[in-house]
């Protein structure tokens, strides 16, 4: 799969372009700076601008067009001045007798050389906008995958503050049982304790919550000391339907970073090409005028010379760039193994997340909810005790928890599908 013209660049841009609309449309406002809300695709686009790692290919990419320029350019013309038989002894004494050369001088250039480095130069620019362009899909990834983790924690830090809330209304119904005589003081204890302890917990929860999104502005370069948005709005039930894993298959083979082999291969073969034409010895020719102060004579000067034996001297640097060449065939193969394991395990992982957050949803908790609501109608009835009720509680929030985890790991996988195959995974 040979990446050979610009047209190949501007799909993997589009590709790169329908991932922010996907991820834009699953996750829709999600930032908030100085209390404004930011969407996703601003955020990406921003971290696009910002971010040291991309910026720095600006520099490459116009230090790879002025190589490109240079490589352009024929063999320099040099003019030279020589002066003989002056300043000697007996009738060279003096410049009485002096030959006084004035000459142009430069090379032709056989086999091929110029276009060998033009091509060269041409090569490496391509493989540095590649690689630019792996690096911009592999930050969006970046970004995309620290706002579901930090929306995942967002939603843990509402469902602890919900937790709180249960733990307090169990203490205000324990205390009035306690105080009517029908259930013992252990029990006002008891959910006085788990009221503090929830407190406890959602502390943390915000605490994680706090470095979740430093991290995320860490991500997009913003600077600074404490991240300048104040919530994510989001949906992380919103997955979508993913297409057969053979056609995610064909679609990670054009990969940015499987592409960048193709670039590599140009590069090497350029290389090649470059080192074959060096078995071409060139060219030195001399043109100038002489001037004998003696006679007042001038005569024409010319003069032409080529190395012997450059073709063997040039084998070693063919040898080496063959297999130059011939490695990136084997490392290819390699990384395409490679991201046919990841890209079939993070399949199979979003599949498994999304069947888990629909039974959930559909059998689990319908199931948790219903049995904490007769428990705790028993328990103000006599027929359930504090335990009973209490561990219907923290059954339903575990669930909670755990569905809010499932959700976001089928987000962060699709996240993952998104990058192997550079396409939104739903049609």
């Amino acid at each position: 799969m040979h990446y050979q013209n610009l047209a190949g660049r501007r799909g993997l841009r589009a590709r790169c372009a329908l991932l922010i609309i996907l991820f834009a449309s699953i996750l829709p406002a999600a930032w908030g700076r100085d209390g404004t809300p930011l969407s996703l695709d601003e955020a990406i686009a921003r971290a696009g601008e910002q971010n040291p790692g991309l910026r720095v290919f600006d520099l490459k990419l116009r230090a790879d067009e002025a190589r490109q320029r240079a490589a352009d350019r024929a063999p320099a013309l040099a003019l030279g001045a020589d002066i003989e038989n002056a300043f000697g002894s007996g009738e060279y004494r003096g410049a009485d007798s002096a030959e006084y050369t004035v000459s142009l001088s430069s090379v032709i250039e056989l086999g091929g050389k110029r276009q060998a480095r033009k091509s060269l130069a041409g090569a490496a620019r391509d493989l540095t906008a590649m690689e630019r362009e792996a690096k911009a899909l592999d930050l969006m990834t970046e970004v995309t995958q620290r706002f579901i983790a930090t929306l995942a924690l967002q939603e843990k830090v509402a469902l602890g503050e919900e937790a709180v809330a249960l733990a307090d209304g169990a203490r205000r119904i324990t205390a009035r049982a306690t105080a009517s005589g029908a259930a013992p003081e252990a029990d006002a204890l008891r959910a006085d304790a788990a009221l503090v302890q929830g407190r406890i917990d959602l502390a943390r929860l915000r605490a994680a919550y706090d470095s979740g999104r430093m991290a995320l502005a860490l991500a997009l370069a913003w600077g600074g000391s404490q991240a300048d948005f104040a919530r994510l709005d989001g949906d992380l039930f919103a997955a979508g339907r993913a297409q057969p894993f053979e056609t995610l298959w064909q679609r990670a083979q054009g990969n940015p970073a499987v592409v960048l082999f193709a670039g590599e291969r140009r590069l090497r073969e350029a290389e090649l090409n470059l080192a074959r034409s060096r078995a071409a010895g060139d060219i030195d020719w001399q043109l100038g005028l002489r001037r004998m102060d003696d006679s007042g004579d001038s005569a024409l000067v010319a003069g032409v010379s080529m190395p012997l034996f450059a073709g063997p001297r040039a084998q070693a640097g063919i040898a080496a760039a063959q297999a130059e060449l011939g490695q990136v065939e084997f490392r290819q193969q390699d990384a395409l193994l490679s991201l046919h394991q990841r890209l079939f395990a993070a399949y199979v992982e979003r599949q498994t997340q999304l069947d888990a957050v629909a039974a959930m949803r559909a059998e689990m908790l319908p199931a948790l909810e219903k049995a904490l609501a007769q428990t705790r109608a028993g328990y103000a009835q006599g027929r359930y005790g504090y335990a009973e009720w209490m561990a219907a509680q923290r059954e339903l929030l575990a669930a909670r928890v755990a569905l809010i985890d499932a959700a976001a790991g089928a987000l962060l996988n699709q996240a993952l599908i998104e990058q192997l195959t550079a396409q939104p995974v739903a049609p």
